[in-house]
C-alpha cells in the first residue's frame, strides 16, 4: 500500500481543549500529533487492529515540543506529520502546526516512538512498515534524552493522583497529560507567567508509565538555563523527567 510519506489534516481547536486563557495549551498539540500518528499508520494498513494482532504497541519515548505563538479557540490549525527514520526498535516522526491560510508555523514537535512487544520490551520494526513508511536513506538519528542533575533540597514538589480521564486506550496515562502535569506544577510553584512565555520548548523523556490509582510527586527547580522537572511515584521511582526551556539562545540542543 502506498502512502505519503507527510500527512496533513486539519484541527479546530474545540472550547475543551483550550486553557483559562482560552488558548491551546503545549499538550493540545501533542495531543494532535499523537492523533495523526495513528492516522498516518492507519492509512498505511498498520492500524490499531494489525498491531494488535501481533502483540505490538508503539509508545512515545521522549518529545521535544516547541510553542512558537499562542492559538485561540476556535482557531483552525494545519497539522502535519512525517517519518524522519528509523532507528532498530525506534521511529521519529516530526510533526508541524499552521494557521490555516498562512505559512510561518505555530508549534512544532519531534517525537521519538519506540514499539514494544506484549511483554513491554522493544523489539525490532518490522521491514514491512520501514518499507511502507519510506526509510528512504535519510540521516540516521541519536534519540532524545533529558539528563538532569539531583534535585536540590529546596525544590518545590506538587502532589497529584492519576485520574481516569488521563487514561489512553493502552490503560496509561497519555503522554501529553504530563505536560499538564508540569504546568500545573508551575502554576502551584507561583510561576504562571511561564507558561504562556513565547517561544517555549518542553524537552521530554519518559522513562515509564503511570498507572491508574498512582499517587505520584513532581519536583521542580530551576538550573543555569531552564526549569527542570522530575515526576515520580510515591515510593521514589521515576516516570518522567523534563525541562522547560524559554530562552532560544540557551535551548539545550536547539
Amino acid at each position: 500500500m502506498a502512502v505519503a510519506a507527510r500527512l496533513e489534516q486539519a484541527y479546530r481547536v474545540r472550547f475543551d481543549e483550550s486553557g483559562p486563557h482560552g488558548t491551546l495549551p503545549g499538550s493540545g498539540f501533542l495531543r494532535y500529533a499523537q492523533d495523526l500518528a495513528w492516522v498516518h499508520s492507519e492509512a498505511a494498513g498498520f492500524g490499531r487492529a494489525w498491531y494488535r494482532e501481533r502483540g505490538l504497541t508503539w509508545l512515545i519515548r521522549a518529545v521535544e515540543l516547541d510553542v512558537l505563538e499562542e492559538v485561540e479557540y476556535g482557531s483552525h490549525l494545519d497539522a502535519s506529520t512525517e517519518v524522519l527514520g528509523f532507528r532498530r526498535v525506534w521511529a521519529r516522526r516530526r510533526s508541524e502546526f499552521t494557521r490555516q491560510g498562512m505559512e510561518r508555523d505555530v508549534a512544532g514537535a519531534l517525537i521519538d516512538w519506540v514499539l514494544l512487544n506484549e511483554r513491554g520490551s522493544p523489539v525490532r520494526v518490522p521491514p514491512e512498515i520501514v518499507r511502507i513508511l519510506g526509510d528512504d536513506g535519510r540521516a540516521a538519528f541519536t534519540p532524545l534524552r533529558v539528563d538532569l542533575p539531583t534535585a536540590p533540597a529546596d525544590a518545590s514538589t506538587f502532589k497529584l493522583s492519576v485520574h481516569r480521564g488521563e487514561l489512553d486506550p493502552l490503560n496509561h496515562v497519555n503522554n501529553a497529560a504530563y505536560l499538564d502535569y508540569m504546568d500545573d506544577h508551575l502554576v502551584s510553584a507561583g510561576r504562571t507567567a511561564e507558561i504562556g512565555r513565547l517561544p517555549r520548548r518542553y524537552r521530554v523523556e519518559f522513562v515509564a508509565p503511570a498507572e491508574p490509582g498512582m499517587s505520584l510527586v513532581g519536583r521542580g527547580w530551576d538550573d543555569e538555563r531552564t526549569w527542570c522537572y522530575r515526576l515520580e511515584t510515591a515510593d521514589g521511582r521515576e516516570l518522567v523527567r523534563a525541562r522547560l526551556e524559554t530562552d532560544p539562545a540557551l535551548w539545550v540542543g536547539g
